[in-house]
């Protein structure tokens, strides 16, 4: 079984963020919060275009898997 056919665990750091509870934060720890955030979407965002450029190359040089 591959990794991608696995169920996502639930309770997983995203939804503990999504589900918390925003109206103790100061504008400042927002503003501090949404910058964390922005940089964590561009490092995932970074590791998913390479992941999809060796995903890319192996089916270049295998074929692509059905």
């Amino acid at each position: 079984m591959q990794d991608d056919d696995r169920p996502r665990p639930i309770g997983d750091a995203a939804s503990k963020l999504a589900a918390e509870d925003l109206g103790p934060y100061s504008q400042d720890e927002l503003e501090e919060r949404i910058a964390l955030l922005e940089a964590e979407i561009a490092r995932v965002e970074k590791h998913r275009l390479k992941a999809a450029a060796q995903r890319d190359a192996a089916e270049a040089l295998f074929g692509r898997k059905e």
